[in-house]
């Protein structure tokens, strides 16, 4: 379980939020929604250590997680809009890159890994291409399976859906949702309220519910 307290983040004189409270039950998926520039993709950011927190606290599963830039752990696995792909690596090295450096497993066993994710997601097929050789859709199962590749205990995803065609926002769908049959707890930042309607158990207005 994901329990944020308190949560304040400024920007010089500027509060992006403050006293935000949010609790996301194991397997649970939510969506928050809202308009740009508000801070969704800040808390997020905040999450996965890539942003700090003036203050407030952060338990994931009963560890405290440091909102002081400290962290350096993957317990938060983020997917960025933009999918953040190596151009330069396969589908596959993709995937294994950072079990390889991160984890230190040998790289039969990354691959090993990156090819079940693979497959659970539907892109068995395509271990040997490039992104430039992806659609969207494609691109963003790589992604989310990169994610899991480093074990994490939540999935945090930035608009997922942006600059997708109505077939390829339909297939992240089928994703969200077969994850959370395996039991993952994914949060969710996005504009699209029919994406957000269509996978979530809860969907938390980021306008109406944080103090600024």
């Amino acid at each position: 379980m994901l329990e944020i307290k308190n949560l304040t983040k400024k920007y010089a004189d500027n509060t992006i939020f403050k006293s935000l409270d949010l609790t996301v039950q194991d397997g649970e998926v939510l969506s928050i929604v809202g308009p740009s520039g508000i801070g969704k993709t800040t808390l997020i950011k905040i999450l996965a250590g890539l942003e700090t927190a003036d203050s407030g606290e952060i338990k994931l599963n009963h560890d405290v997680l440091a909102v002081d830039g400290s962290r350096s752990d993957a317990k938060v696995g983020l997917i960025f809009q933009d999918f953040n792909l190596f151009p330069n690596y396969s589908v596959l090295d993709n995937v294994a890159l950072a079990p390889i450096s991160v984890m230190k497993l040998s790289k039969s066993e990354a691959r090993q890994v990156a090819k079940q994710l693979l497959e659970t997601l539907g892109m068995s097929d395509k271990v040997a291409l490039y992104p430039f050789q992806l659609s969207g859709g494609q691109k963003q199962r790589v992604a989310i399976a990169r994610a899991l590749a480093m074990q994490p205990q939540i999935l945090a995803y930035d608009e997922p859906t942006s600059g997708l065609d109505e077939a390829s926002t339909r297939q992240v769908a089928e994703v969200v949702k077969t994850l959370k049959q395996q039991g993952v707890t994914q949060m969710i930042i996005t504009h699209d309220q029919f994406f957000a309607e269509l996978v979530s158990d809860r969907v938390f207005d980021f306008a109406t519910e944080v103090k600024r």
